[in-house]
C-alpha cells in the first residue's frame, strides 16, 4: 500500500502533530494490536504491528510537504485495503 497525503504545515510540525497522534492512538489500542517496532531514522517512521493477528510493517516519511505511508499488508487485509486508506486519510485529516 501506498499513500502521499499532503500537509500544510512546517515539516517540524507536521512531525510533531504525527508524533503526538501516534502517542494518542497507542493508548487507545490496549490489546487491540502490538506494536514490535516503532523507531524514528530522522523524519522516517519504520514500523512493525500486530492488528488482529494480522502482521503490517512499513514506513511513514514525512517530507516537507508530504506524508508518505509504505505499508506491507498481508493478504487478509489487503481484501480492505480501501477501507484502511480512507481510515487513514481521515486521521491523517485530523492532524492538520
Amino acid at each position: 500500500m501506498h499513500l502521499q497525503v499532503p500537509h500544510k504545515t512546517s515539516q517540524s510540525e507536521a512531525l510533531t502533530r504525527v508524533k503526538q497522534g501516534l502517542n494518542e492512538t497507542r493508548s487507545q489500542l490496549g490489546d487491540k494490536a502490538e506494536i514490535h517496532e516503532e523507531r524514528w531514522d530522522g523524519n522516517t517512521l519504520h514500523f512493525d504491528a500486530t492488528a488482529q493477528g494480522q502482521r503490517i510493517s512499513g514506513t511513514l516519511e514525512v517530507t516537507d510537504k508530504d506524508y508518505i505511508i509504505d505499508a506491507t499488508l498481508p493478504l487478509m487485509l489487503k481484501l480492505f485495503e480501501g477501507r484502511i486508506e480512507r481510515e487513514i486519510m481521515e486521521k491523517v485529516k485530523e492532524l492538520g
